[in-house]
């Protein structure tokens, strides 16, 4: 009861940070107007709370909302359930199907996260000082493939799984026109892992946007060598941010 009450606060607090700014909202948009259309068909991975399924269906697109964690499934469910236009997945996914240990961080599930990698790299970290991962479910995952093959293509995948993106990116052998991932600088082997599988799998032109900014930091397509570059020069204190990657 305890952690119910914990994580309810929490996902309370999730949804004032991310929900009700309206220059937020817009610059969002702006931001994936540049990979998503009106009837388009995106996959959201790691749809938390829902804020990027918001700014997709606002584009006007199709929504797959992949979460797999139960109450922010069934968060997602109170605020897009009658939407005919989101179906949501309660699964994560990587680079096979099962079930996987996702390890939940009570007071802030928005990191939770599948990745024993991930959390050791968090303790004792800058900036993720007293995050706690001690709550454990067994939870579905499948692949991107076989998720393709449900729902067919879609014109835009993003990515937010705390350090599972590799994994998640390993689970898509098929060429795709645009993604995002987001990467943390306590990781930056993952998202670089990541830039592989996107060379791999033909997308050469790549951005990035710092944080929450929703702004492009370079504005034009870089290399994947460019984009390592960047990623490894920055400072620490930037924490985390969203790499896009796209067909040339």
């Amino acid at each position: 009861m305890l952690d119910a009450l914990r994580s309810a606060r929490a996902i309370v607090r999730s949804l004032r940070i991310y929900y009700g700014n309206r220059e937020r909202d817009a610059a969002m948009d702006r931001l994936y107007a540049r990979f998503v259309r009106p009837g388009a068909l995106v996959f959201d991975v790691g749809a938390h709370v829902g804020d990027r399924v918001a700014a997709f269906r606002r584009l006007g697109a199709r929504v797959v909302a992949f979460e797999p964690q139960p109450a922010l499934v069934k968060t997602l469910r109170l605020i897009y359930g009658r939407d005919h236009g989101i179906v949501i997945e309660p699964l994560a996914l990587g680079s096979s199907t099962g079930t996987i240990d996702l390890k939940i961080n009570v007071d802030n599930p928005t990191v939770s996260t599948a990745s024993d990698d991930f959390v050791a790299a968090a303790k004792g970290a800058r900036g993720w000082e007293g995050q706690v991962w001690a709550k454990h479910v067994s939870v579905p995952v499948t692949t991107l493939d076989t998720m393709i093959a449900r729902y067919g293509m879609p014109a835009f995948i993003k990515i937010d799984v705390e350090g599972f993106e590799a994994e998640v990116l390993s689970g898509l052998s098929q060429p795709i026109a645009a993604l995002s991932f987001e990467f943390t600088t306590i990781q930056r082997d993952v998202a670089l892992a990541a830039i592989d599988r996107c060379v791999a799998l033909g997308l050469g032109d790549f951005d990035a946007a710092l944080g929450e900014s929703q702004r492009l930091v370079h504005g034009s397509g870089q290399s994947a060598d460019g984009m390592r570059r960047w990623l490894r020069d920055l400072p620490e204190n930037a924490n985390s941010g969203d790499i896009y990657a796209v067909r040339p």
